[in-house]
């Protein structure tokens, strides 16, 4: 048991799934995996491990930002020895000709964030997929013909910019598109020598004001899932 997950040692994988909103965990258990148990209660912030294809998972929510999901991805390191975290989560687009519901795989993470401050004082710590996921990834989604988009994207720490324009000097950088946790999930993955990808749908984009609706976000989001439990 860890401060904030109550689970007992051997009730959690050493292969995680990771979405920010603890029901899409909660959805995520209960639509893919069999033999399904909850691990955590705590916070509300659902845990729950299951088995597919014969192979164990969990399923973890971590709540919104780079601080909130650092706490959980560092307890189940560190307290739970979890080996492989997978982020399947939601972004909001930066480029035009990427739409809702496509799929993104994170090769690397930018951010506004200044975890990494401390830790490499006057220099940028550059944070990057696992490759060995990464191509896993890549292979599936073509054999599956799930089209999807690769690069670099925006972990921030504001939701609501104060300018609607922030986005654009991203996007003439080729930044695919903006969520806030993948910064944090890479920096602690390879300081601690893990696994970790990120898979990320866009559910709204800041160029075309298109948005999906929350209940789409919590349980409709079946492409980013199915490529991330298939690669583990």
């Amino acid at each position: 048991m860890s401060v904030h997950i109550n689970a007992k040692k051997g009730e959690i994988a050493e292969t995680v799934l990771m979405p920010g909103d603890p029901l899409r965990a909660k959805w995520i258990a209960e639509h893919f995996l069999k033999d399904v148990f909850c691990y955590n209660t705590i916070r509300g912030m659902l845990g729950f491990t299951g088995t597919y294809k014969g192979q164990r998972i969990s399923v973890q929510g971590s709540g919104m930002g780079i601080p909130s999901a650092l706490i959980y991805y560092h307890e189940l390191i560190t307290t739970y020895d979890v080996k492989t975290i997978i982020r399947v989560g939601t972004a909001g687009s930066y480029q035009k000709e990427l739409q809702l519901r496509d799929v993104v795989l994170a090769m690397a993470a930018s951010t506004t964030s200044g975890i990494n401050d401390n830790t490499f004082p006057n220099a940028h710590f550059a944070p990057t997929a696992n490759f060995e996921l990464f191509k896993k990834a890549l292979l599936y989604a073509d054999a599956h013909k799930i089209p999807i988009k690769a690069g670099n994207v925006l972990s921030s720490d504001v939701f609501y910019e104060d300018n609607p324009d922030t986005y654009k000097k991203w996007a003439a950088h080729g930044v695919l598109c903006v969520e806030m946790e993948t910064a944090g999930l890479y920096t602690i993955a390879a300081k601690h020598q893990v696994k970790a990808l990120a898979i990320l749908t866009i559910s709204d984009s800041p160029v075309t004001k298109a948005a999906t609706s929350a209940q789409d976000r919590e349980s409709s989001f079946k492409e980013m899932v199915e490529i991330a439990l298939n690669i583990v």
